[in-house]
């Protein structure tokens, strides 16, 4: 499921472009994590993914039988920003990776491709949520 890296966001030339679905959505618990940074809209990602419960927060997760892909945002987001993501999302301690994805019609005219948290544990046991998180 990874593409190539996207090029810069014209608007913020120098930011990577990250798919959000949880917690760091507008209006949600974590969403203070991306202030500064550059909304490009709603998006969902191509097929392929899902979304399960992981009590306070979301975990996507690759499925290859899904077929409606996770609904979220698009955001351009800066370096230092991206750095706090990872940190955040627990990148170092292996909770979650960052991985490019593709975005599905018409979503891919704001990026073909954005960087998003796919969660690494497991979801034996855990709520499936499809392709949307309501906090």
């Amino acid at each position: 499921m990874s593409e190539a890296k996207p090029e810069p966001t014209p608007a913020f030339p120098s930011a990577a472009t990250v798919f959000v679905y949880g917690t760091l959505k507008r209006g949600g618990r974590y969403h203070a994590h991306l202030a500064g940074q550059l909304y490009l809209g709603q998006a969902r990602t191509a097929a392929g993914f899902t979304l399960y419960s992981l009590g306070e927060y979301p975990g996507l997760v690759a499925n290859e039988a899904d077929q409606a892909g996770v609904t979220g945002e698009l955001w351009a987001v800066d370096a230092a920003c991206l750095e706090r993501l990872d940190v955040l999302e627990g990148v170092s301690v292996g909770l979650y990776s960052r991985d490019f994805a593709r975005l599905a019609p018409p979503h891919e005219i704001l990026a073909p491709a954005a960087q998003l948290y796919r969660y690494l544990g497991t979801t034996e046991g855990r709520i499936h949520l499809g392709s949307t998180w309501r906090e």
